[in-house]
């Protein structure tokens, strides 16, 4: 039975508006916040999950997000496109696009403590990808963290690159990536801004709640790394391209 939190959240999506405070059914702290997660994941027909994003990865995202960490989300395979991808922009609420490293697993990884050497070892692809999220909230303090958590923490869907050639040898950290917006730069970071590394990212991953929730990760499954460049916010339809060093391209057209 689905509980009144995951209800409302999927019913605001459905009717395609913000999320509004939940009162008194709202997940009462991070742990909960995951648990509804899973319930709108398992209305979505998404468990097990096509993928998982990472969110809030650097201080100043955390400070804005009102968190202590990085926050995790199920991707369901609903929201995926390889690259060059198109949205219609009329069928998203307030998007933004991420500047992402994306990677795809070669083996699971379970629930639990991860090394970043253990993480590494277990990915099988990397390449350059787009998040597209969506502000679905009018005031983030109001909302709560929770709240945020069990709405996949601006999820909407994803834009995967092809696979890079050569990135074992690569230094992921160092790599830089940029963001481009009707080919205007807007944004530009490196790998190093992921926790300090993109596979310590997928390690946070590995050890945290979310993937507890959902019974750890799984090979074949993607993950969106986190951004290196702040979300950027999208103004009407226009053309999207996320480039890194030595992982190619990622675009996404919105109509």
């Amino acid at each position: 039975m689905t509980s009144p939190a995951a209800a409302a959240i999927l019913a605001a999506r459905q009717a395609r508006r913000f999320v509004i405070p939940l009162g008194a059914v709202a997940p009462r702290d991070v742990a909960a916040g995951y648990a509804v997660q899973k319930e709108v994941a398992a209305a979505l027909g998404a468990i097990p999950p096509a993928g998982f994003k990472i969110g809030a990865t650097t201080k100043q995202m955390q400070a804005y997000l009102g968190l202590t960490g990085p926050a995790g989300g199920f991707v369901p395979a609903a929201g995926l496109q390889s690259s060059p991808a198109r949205f219609r922009f009329a069928d998203l609420i307030a998007p933004g696009v991420e500047c992402e490293v994306g990677l795809r697993l070669a083996r699971d990884l379970p629930a639990g403590p991860c090394t970043q050497q253990e993480a590494a070892a277990a990915v099988g692809e990397v390449f350059a990808a787009i998040e597209i999220v969506e502000k679905r909230y009018h005031d983030l303090t109001e909302l709560g963290t929770p709240t945020l958590i069990a709405d996949q923490v601006f999820h909407r869907a994803g834009v995967l690159g092809a696979p890079a050639a050569g990135w074992q040898n690569a230094d992921l950290g160092a790599i830089r990536g940029r963001i481009t917006v009707d080919g205007a730069l807007r944004g530009e970071g490196a790998g190093a801004d992921l926790l300090g590394h993109p596979f310590a990212a997928l390690a946070w991953l590995a050890a945290s709640p979310c993937a507890a929730v959902f019974g750890g990760l799984k090979a074949g499954q993607v993950v969106f790394l986190g951004s290196v460049t702040p979300p950027i916010w999208l103004d009407g339809p226009c053309q999207v391209t996320v480039e890194f060093d030595l992982l190619g391209r990622a675009e996404a057209k919105f109509g």
